[in-house]
């Protein structure tokens, strides 16, 4: 008998694109195969309407998604971290990341760009397949369309703020239609893209439910992204408006408590992706190891070590200063001693793991979207539309957490450089550092003083096309400048 089977379809976009993105695949489980049937059999019901977004949610916790390429391509490629670990290890392309000599063959814009368009072709997948399992509550399948749609805003912000314009993938490809072909061989412009953005992040807002804790999408997270967006875009009214609608969360007293796993999905938590511990866990692929104190004492791989810049950065007394760095020395917050002898001086603290310190498998988090973030881009939006004096109490909120008392800012200039400090000490190690550098034109000067690196401008603001993807594409798109 001639079967069809929904299988896990792993959508690279880059090589046999058209031979893996049948209109017969569906990716629900990384390890079964199922026959299409089943589809109304087996998932034509709450569970499995769960099942199909559960699956998006899933691709965060994957290596080539999470792990090791994003950690190079967001904190070592910044002023923010170095390479870290041994003077021997090069971590595939991590030296090359640091040193802002990397090209189009270089592997971790390959994982970056090919990750994403698999959590986005199942994002696709779940919205072609919502709407057929009549079975299910028309509430969930109408909620969870809304966070297929939040989910693939997402991930096609991290391609738009990498690569600029990107193939606009709006539906699972057919193997055999030539539109479906050139769709995903064909970039879109940068602008295309960030309105295909815009318009998923309000139809998410119109459905998801509210509410805080930021374990699933909600109507908050929504307008939250969405005012992160407007906010790289310089539509200032526009990122106040949507700032202005993230209500109900509040700041955490204690900054490093955050991080910690009693602080998961807190009242501060607007979108975090969940990990969770130990050899049956549904752990963020070792991305506590990876970061992992190395040497005596140390636990881990030793990658993405903090600057000395970062560190100087924070003044004495900025209590999110040792609730970011790991250093020599140093005993933690759960009691482990970290000696004197690591091999580098500084680690990430974001990335510990108390219960699960030197396993592959940890209970760590990544806090995507936090309310202090959103009280910084209402101030640095304000700011720029001219409001200062209004914009600094936002300001002040997220620095008197933190204990350095309010800004001595006051002029629109000074306030605008505040702004992009405290973004900076609030949210090292979330994967913005880099991204804020570019949009905010601070890049050329921090990676000068950052060891005398070259950020040549004109090609640094985007990363390069994966070259197998230009192969691939073979005319229909072209590098990005300069590679």
């Amino acid at each position: 008998m001639n079967k069809k089977y929904i299988i896990a379809a792993a959508f690279l976009i880059l090589g046999a694109v058209t031979q893996s993105c049948s209109n017969d695949f569906i990716d629900v489980s990384p390890t079964e195969a199922i026959p299409e049937s089943a589809l109304g059999e087996i998932y034509n019901n709450d569970a499995g309407a769960n099942s199909l977004v559960t699956a998006i949610y899933a691709k965060f916790l994957d290596w080539n998604m999470s792990t090791f390429a994003w950690i190079g391509v967001t904190s070592i490629v910044s002023d923010d971290a170095d390479k870290g670990s041994s003077a021997s290890d090069s971590g595939s392309d991590k030296d090359i990341l640091d040193a802002l000599t990397f090209t189009a063959s270089t592997p971790s814009f390959k994982e970056l760009f090919a990750s994403n368009y698999q959590g986005i072709n199942r994002c696709n997948q779940a919205l072609k397949y919502l709407p057929q399992l009549d079975k299910a509550d028309p509430q969930l399948r109408e909620r969870l369309a809304g966070e297929a749609k939040f989910l693939r805003a997402f991930m096609y912000f991290t391609l738009v703020r990498s690569f600029g314009g990107v193939p606009l993938v709006d539906h699972v490809p057919v193997t055999g239609v030539e539109a479906d072909k050139l769709m995903t061989l064909t970039r879109k412009s940068k602008e295309e893209i960030y309105a295909f953005i815009e318009k998923d992040l309000k139809e998410a807002a119109a459905v998801l439910p509210s509410g805080t804790g930021g374990e699933r999408a909600t109507k908050g997270a929504a307008h939250a992204l969405l005012a992160k967006v407007y906010l790289y875009q310089k539509k200032w009214q526009l990122a106040v408006d949507e700032a202005n609608l993230v209500t109900g969360y509040s700041l955490t007293p204690v900054f490093q408590d955050i991080y910690k796993v009693s602080g998961e999905n807190n009242a501060e938590s607007i979108f975090e992706i969940n990990g969770s511990g130990g050899t049956a866990g549904r752990a963020i692929q070792q991305y506590s190891q990876v970061q992992g104190a190395r040497g005596t004492t140390g636990w881990g791989w030793g990658f993405a070590t903090p600057t000395q810049g970062l560190y100087d950065a924070y003044s004495a007394t900025d209590s999110r200063r040792d609730a970011t760095i790991i250093h020599r020395d140093m005993t933690l917050y759960d009691g482990y001693y970290v000696g004197p002898n690591t091999e580098n001086k500084f680690y990430n603290y974001k990335a510990y793991s108390s219960n699960y310190r030197d396993q592959a498998s940890t209970d760590v988090n990544i806090r995507y979207l936090r309310y202090a973030e959103v009280l910084l881009i209402k101030a640095e939006a304000m700011n720029e539309l001219g409001q200062t004096s209004a914009a600094i109490p936002f300001l002040n909120q997220v620095r008197n957490r933190a204990n350095i008392g309010n800004s001595p800012a006051s002029s629109q200039a000074d306030v605008r450089l505040d702004i992009w400090k405290q973004r900076r000490l609030e949210l090292a190690f979330e994967h913005d550092r880099w991204f804020d550098l570019v949009r905010t034109g601070q890049a050329q000067a921090a990676m000068a003083a950052d060891g005398g690196k070259q950020f040549i401008v004109g090609k640094h603001e985007l990363f390069p096309l994966p070259q197998d993807f230009i192969m691939e594409a073979g005319g229909l798109s072209a590098q990005n400048p300069g590679y």
